[in-house]
């Protein structure tokens, strides 16, 4: 249960945009907390999925496609923020698990 206390802030961080997320990788390059790099890694995959899908969107405009990757984001941070707040392990629906195997590069 402390090592949950110990990274809860650079889990919320994490959250905070793409440049959020890099900076948490750096914070929880020395401590190596567990909590912490589970919600690193849920939230470094949401902000690349995420810039991914809109620099594809910017070369091929559909508005309903937009409004879809709004929803999409903004409901999977919020579910993964929640979980940063309330201490808990919990993976984002759909893709959360991926993200867990792709990105073992972030300790």
């Amino acid at each position: 249960m402390n090592t949950i206390k110990e990274g809860k802030t650079t889990a919320i961080v994490a959250y905070l945009t793409m440049v959020g997320a890099l900076i948490a990788i750096s914070m929880n390059s020395d401590a190596k907390n567990d909590f912490a790099r589970f919600h690193t890694r849920q939230a470094f995959g949401l902000h690349l999925v995420f810039l991914g899908f809109a620099i594809f969107l910017s070369n091929w405009y559909n508005e309903y496609a937009w409004y879809g990757l709004y929803v999409f984001y903004i409901v999977l941070w919020f579910y993964g923020f929640l979980g940063a707040l309330n201490e808990k392990k919990i993976s984002v629906p759909l893709v959360g698990n991926y993200f867990q195997k792709w990105f073992t590069f972030i300790q």
